[in-house]
């Protein structure tokens, strides 16, 4: 069954032309840490990647954490979900984004949000993308929280859950946290951008070369 159009706002289904076809698109999640601060980082250096389409699916308490006009790209949220679907012809957001995406990046990954994802649990558009997505694609998780919450015994078992679907963890790095602890969370770079997480999924005619 092929994509359904959305409306203007939404996600442009097919397109025929040779430069839509060329494009490599990537779905950025970002969830309820701290570290979201750092959203629009992320975002401006995947779009120095020529050939690279982004768009961005948001909880809502990671709305919290950065200013949605520094976003240069289509952002949508849970309101987008439910405003979109009025009948049982209408469109679903988190199905079409699942088909729009070659790879998703869940990047910081939270606690709660982590823990959803491990149990199954579906009750944002977020989590509701990554419960429908398409595993023959790569999809990575850059865990970040507090060191007590990292050190919880839980949350080794969860990560374990998470790549035991087909997902791939961005290993978090050791810094001074907003709380002022010392403990792990996510980096723009170089932590999220290594040869054995983005090179390997990317196509290499989208990433740029390096001496």
């Amino acid at each position: 069954m092929e994509p359904i159009s959305l409306p203007e706002a939404g996600i442009p289904a097919g397109d025929s032309s040779s430069v839509a076809q060329e494009k490599f698109r990537v779905l950025v999640g970002v969830t309820g840490s701290v570290a979201a601060l750092k959203l629009p980082l992320l975002v401006a250096e995947l779009l120095k990647i020529p050939g690279l389409e982004v768009k961005v699916v948001t909880t809502e308490r990671a709305k919290h954490f950065y200013n949605a006009q520094e976003i240069p790209v289509t952002l949508y949220g849970d309101e987008e979900e439910w405003q979109l679907w009025k009948g049982r012809s209408d469109p679903v957001l988190h199905i079409e984004l699942r088909r729009w995406a070659d790879l998703m990046v869940v990047a910081p990954l939270d606690a709660n949000t982590l823990a959803k994802v491990a149990n199954g649990i579906c009750d944002n558009l977020l989590t509701c993308v990554v419960r429908a997505w398409d595993r023959s694609k790569p999809l990575l998780f850059c865990p970040a929280m507090n060191t007590a919450m990292w050190e919880h015994p839980i949350t080794a078992r969860q990560v374990e859950q998470l790549k035991a679907f087909g997902y791939t963890e961005i290993p978090c790095v050791v810094k001074k946290l907003v709380c002022g602890d010392e403990g792990q969370s996510f980096s723009v770079a170089p932590a999220l951008f290594p040869p054995s997480s983005w090179r390997d999924v990317l196509p290499f005619a989208v990433w740029p070369r390096r001496c």
